[in-house]
């Protein structure tokens, strides 16, 4: 199902996230997207924590990033997170991030697997995600 969530979480660069130059280490934007995942699906009614005691795991299996410019040391900044899809075990995100001046610094997709925590195989997610979820859906047209 195609969805159109979107949720906003701001963070600000610490100093450790930095290199000798100030600018934000490219590793970093990983950790920003997943607070930004997490938040969002807090917002919606649901938590990893949630899953994790419901014996599910969704670890991710894809990460694309396109970096516009660089966050710097004390930039606080607006991760825009957005739920696309959900198909059988699979769950896509997208992203942008902007400083505080409204530029552009980042875009990024993510794919998501619902996993059975002990079997570690795909599985789908569970009927409470799904009916929160599903309050989301594009219809088609």
């Amino acid at each position: 199902m195609k969805i159109e969530y979107s949720h906003e979480t701001i963070l600000r660069v610490r100093y450790s996230e930095t290199d000798q130059m100030g600018y934000c280490y490219y590793g970093n934007y990983a950790q920003y997207f997943e607070v930004g995942r997490v938040e969002l699906l807090r917002s919606m009614g649901i938590s990893y924590k949630t899953l994790e005691i419901q014996g599910i795991m969704l670890p991710v299996s894809s990460l694309s990033i396109k970096y516009k410019a660089p966050a710097k040391y004390d930039d606080a900044l607006k991760i825009i997170t957005n739920i696309t899809e959900l198909k059988g075990a699979r769950l896509n995100f997208d992203y942008t991030i902007f400083n505080e001046d409204g530029q552009l610094l980042a875009t990024a997709e993510t794919g998501l697997v619902f996993v059975n925590k002990e079997t570690m195989r795909p599985t789908s997610a569970p009927d409470n995600f799904t009916s929160l979820i599903s309050k989301h859906e594009i219809q088609s047209k």
